[in-house]
């Protein structure tokens, strides 16, 4: 699916710290969120990048970064030969058409005083000299391309069900032809019937206009459906990167290990005899991590060392990128 390996964006030591003022009176105590904590990979162009971890672990936050809905703390975000952490708005603005975002909920993300007509248009009037008949024919030819009538233009979103607002959504995304898509868990607000269709209709859009994917979700099965790489992350740190196939048959992480015994199996044989792996207790506060491994106080293989000191993350094996001190 990528193109040789070829480097569409660069993320490097990337950090996202937020401020919180912890306790009351004239001087509360000040301490910060580590939210995204020294994470560094590639996206390739043209491919989906899964990226996977528990509620509240970075996800979204990586993608907003990158999108420069937040500005990181440290680290670069390379899109291209741009490094987007030192340029001002106004060259950002610039870029916006390069680099879009499909939302999670698709009730929320749509003003639901436009007409959905008018919503797809507006980014080709802030961004384009089109004249309004063609902007017109473009949102028709949108509305066609996810697979909604195209004079649905003149409905408001609340005319439409979810699984219909999340394509109006992905029309969107899609109006100033995007390198890039961060699509920010965009099935789990939907019915199950419909989250297959959605993902379906992303791998055909990305094959008919070469999109590069960051998919971003908590579901195993779709990421392995719709991903060729995966990336598994735990409060605020990457935990393991590789491709698909290798990632869901040889995890090295205890973390990856745990979260893909909690997916089933279609075969009742196998699921029977299948080994589930229980994590204990709750992830900590991102505000006040463990020393050394992050995952120190859930994992089940943990010893000393991982109490004391924080694990490298490194290729273990060819583009299989681990950080625990029991691949070493």
């Amino acid at each position: 699916m990528n193109q040789e390996n070829e480097v569409l964006v660069q993320i490097q030591n990337l950090k996202k710290y937020f401020a919180v003022s912890s306790g009351m009176g004239i001087n509360p105590a000040k301490k910060s969120i580590k939210a995204v904590d020294d994470v560094s990979f590639d996206i390739y162009f043209g491919e989906t990048l899964g990226l996977v971890g528990e509620s509240g672990c970075g996800k979204t936050t990586i993608g907003r970064l990158i999108l420069q809905f937040y500005r990181a703390t440290e680290g670069k975000i390379i899109f291209g030969d741009l490094d987007l952490t030192q340029l001002s708005e106004k060259e950002i603005r610039k870029l916006r058409p390069k680099m879009q975002m499909i939302f999670q909920d698709p009730y929320s993300s749509l003003n639901p005083r436009m007409k959905v007509g008018k919503i797809i248009d507006e980014p080709l009037m802030i961004n384009t000299n089109l004249k309004k008949s063609d902007r017109t024919d473009r949102v028709r030819e949108l509305l066609e391309i996810v697979g909604l009538n195209p004079y649905f233009e003149n409905r408001f979103p609340h005319e439409f069900s979810g699984g219909q607002r999340q394509r109006v959504g992905i029309a969107r995304a899609l109006a100033l032809h995007p390198d890039l898509i961060v699509c920010d868990e965009p099935i789990s607000a939907l019915d199950v019937s419909v989250q297959a269709q959605v993902v379906n209709l992303l791998r055909d859009l990305q094959d008919q206009f070469n999109l590069t994917y960051l998919f971003i979700a908590h579901d195993l099965s779709m990421v392995q459906h719709i991903s060729q790489r995966v990336a598994v992350m735990y409060l605020g740190k990457l935990m393991e990167l590789a491709q698909k196939d290798e990632l869901f048959n040889n995890p090295m992480h205890p973390y990856t290990q745990a979260l893909l015994s909690a997916v089933p199996v279609p075969d009742p044989k196998i699921e029977r005899n299948r080994k589930r792996i229980i994590l204990e207790g709750d992830i900590p506060s991102p505000a006040n991590p463990p020393a050394g491994c992050r995952f120190n106080t859930r994992c089940p293989e943990v010893h000393d060392k991982c109490f004391i000191d924080e694990p490298v993350f490194k290729e273990i094996n060819p583009a299989h990128y681990s950080a625990c001190w029991l691949t070493d």
